[in-house]
């Protein structure tokens, strides 16, 4: 499809003037065929193939011989428009309709069927920038936060290519310079582009007017129905009299987001800064439905099918708390077993803008009955807390937690009651959270708590990180890695609950086992979870096409009683997967085998899912 208009040395591009005439003529379909020539081949020749909608569209006959001409006039500018982005000022278009040059034929021409169409483009020479300059650009800023990089350094300068798409975006990064520095109406009002076609050099010249230096006013809120139009602009933390700042509104747009109660909603600046040196804005939102629901399901070779469910309030109150109800049975298998069957019930309460637009105070309650490899644990408990989304990346938690449980496992039954703390950090740097193709992510977690039952006290670290290397235009290779660790500190073994100490294996740990089956072996044969924990995955990631992808997979994990695990602890599993690509990530198949495979354990094992391993 051909990019969206715009204006460029007085000349508008991408904007077809006769494109309402083209829509409005309702005759017989009009094929044509198109033969296309360059006297530029590479990226020239990739541009321009890309700008033409008689390409694009060539599949789809036109809307009779008045469409056609449209659109073959709107190739004219659409073409120059793609040549001036490579640098390229005087080259020719040519553009003929069953031999005849489309600007000279009239609307109702009677055409073959098909007809054929010729482009034949001559590039001339390309140019460079002779001279350029910005007339009132941005001082110099000490601030990391507010600094933008010189144009100079996106090629605006003497001696570079002279592309249209490097001066728009000279204009940009002027503009978000004095931005950056609190001038929010910084507007640019001069533009002077000269081509030399006797040197092939292209003289510009930008002149910027900053405007005043400006603060936020207040936030006016239209369009809510069910919530209270005070919280949200309270939401935006846009505090009134505070310099304004464009990465403030960033930040502000994604607290609204993240409320997850609007369908949309946009911050619009006043047309004009008050005497008093504020900018006002206005608000507009669109809220969604107040409830949703969804279901699911996930299914393992080894751990069988599991079915889960979930209610979601969105407003109770008018500041968009929301409580969340789940449901999951699991480990569901053939022949059915009810007994057999894992259970889940679990409530989430979230009050967002808790004392700071940024904390959210975040309480949940479960119960629970699960048969893992190793115990089976009945449980009920909940926790109450705060997470604070410092920064867009970083995020910090805390809170209390209580549970009550009751444990089967080769020690007999245990009950334990377990009061504690809790704090955690997650750092999050990814491009994507299901798909991500580059950066990195940390997470680390501490758990002190205390057994009532058995008056002793223990904690629990955990530490996770992951990286993303992509490959390629658009990253179609991706090198994936994980790797995490864990401790538990506190009393023997047998009196820690088996859901502190730590197991491996299953889909989202080590990959061919069955979930929880790796432990610590007492030397009786009885399997126990251990006291530490390492486990490390590597994932080579492909795409095949848009919408399908392959992968290759190694993952180890080691588990431990009493000393940090030694290579003979080792368990390794292999495999390979397929990726179907959705909009809301990708469909996940993996089959994994164990490679050093001992008693109990399966021979494969498959897991489905959604979004990334890892």
């Amino acid at each position: 499809m051909p990019a969206g208009a715009f204006e460029l040395f007085g000349m508008k591009f991408f904007e077809d003037p006769n494109a309402a005439d083209e829509d409005a003529v309702i005759v017989d379909p009009q094929p044509y065929f198109v033969t296309f020539t360059s006297s530029e081949g590479g990226g020239v020749e990739a541009a321009l193939r890309n700008a033409s909608a008689l390409l694009a569209d060539e599949a789809e006959p036109a809307s009779g011989a008045a469409g056609l001409i449209a659109k073959a006039r709107g190739d004219y500018r659409r073409l120059l428009a793609a040549l001036y982005a490579e640098g390229h000022y005087g080259g020719a278009v040519s553009i003929r309709i069953g031999g005849v040059e489309a600007a000279k034929l009239a609307p109702d021409v009677k055409l073959p069927d098909p007809v054929d169409v010729t482009i034949a483009v001559t590039a001339g020479p390309l140019f460079t920038f002779g001279s350029v300059s910005i007339a009132n650009q941005a001082p110099a800023t000490n601030d990391p936060d507010d600094q933008v990089d010189l144009p100079v350094l996106r090629g605006f300068g003497a001696g570079e290519v002279a592309r249209s798409t490097v001066i728009l975006r000279a204009e940009q990064l002027a503009l978000e310079a004095w931005r950056q520095q609190g001038y929010a109406k910084a507007e640019i009002v001069g533009r002077e582009v000269v081509a030399d076609h006797a040197t092939n050099t292209v003289a510009a010249v930008i002149t910027v007017n900053p405007g005043r230096l400006a603060a936020f006013g207040p936030v006016r809120v239209t369009g809510t129905t069910n919530m209270n139009p005070e919280f949200v602009a309270q939401q935006t933390g846009l505090a009134v009299g505070s310099e304004y700042d464009p990465d403030q509104l960033d930040r502000a747009q994604k607290r609204l987001d993240r409320l997850e109660v609007f369908r949309s909603a946009r911050l619009e600046a006043a047309e004009s800064i008050g005497s008093d040196g504020l900018l006002p804005y206005e608000l507009i939102v669109e809220e969604l439905p107040g409830r949703r629901f969804g279901f699911g399901a996930t299914y393992s070779s080894v751990d069988g099918l599991g079915l889960e469910g979930y209610h979601l309030w969105r407003n109770l109150f008018g500041q968009a708390e929301r409580l969340r109800l789940d449901a999951r049975v699991a480990s569901i298998g053939y022949p059915v077993d009810t007994s057999q069957f894992d259970y889940f019930v679990g409530g989430t309460f979230t009050k967002p803008g808790f004392y700071h637009p940024d904390v959210d105070l975040v309480a949940t309650v479960s119960a629970e009955r699960t048969i893992y490899p190793q115990y089976t644990e009945t449980s009920a408990g909940g926790r109450v807390g705060l997470s604070w989304f410092f920064s867009d990346e970083l995020t910090l938690e805390g809170g209390a937690s209580f549970e009550i449980a009751r444990f089967d496992d080769d020690f007999g039954t245990r009950d334990f009651q377990t009061a504690g703390v809790y704090a955690g950090i997650v750092y999050d740097g990814r491009d994507s959270s299901v798909d991500p193709t580059e950066g990195w992510y940390a997470a680390a977690n501490l758990e002190p708590y205390f057994d009532l039952l058995g008056g002793k006290p223990g904690a629990r670290l955990v530490v996770e990180g992951r990286t993303y290397f992509g490959f390629g235009e658009d990253d179609p290779f991706v090198l994936a890695g994980r790797l995490k660790a864990g401790a538990v500190l506190g009393p023997d073994l047998v009196d820690i609950p088996p859901d502190k100490l730590f197991f491996a294996g299953g889909g989202g740990s080590v990959r061919g086992y069955t979930f929880k089956s790796i432990g610590v072996d007492d030397g009786m044969g009885n399997i126990t979870g251990g006291r530490y924990l390492l486990e490390a995955s590597l994932e080579a990631r492909a795409k095949v096409t848009n919408d399908i992808g392959v992968v290759g997979f190694v993952d180890g994990g080691y588990v431990a009683a009493d000393t940090f695990p030694g290579l003979d602890d080792l368990r390794l599993g292999a495999g390979v997967g397929v990726r179907y690509y959705t909009g809301l990530g990708p469909l996940r198949l993996d089959v994994a085998v164990p490679l050093n495979k001992k008693a109990g354990d399966p021979d494969y094992a498959i897991y489905a899912g959604i979004g990334q391993a890892f």
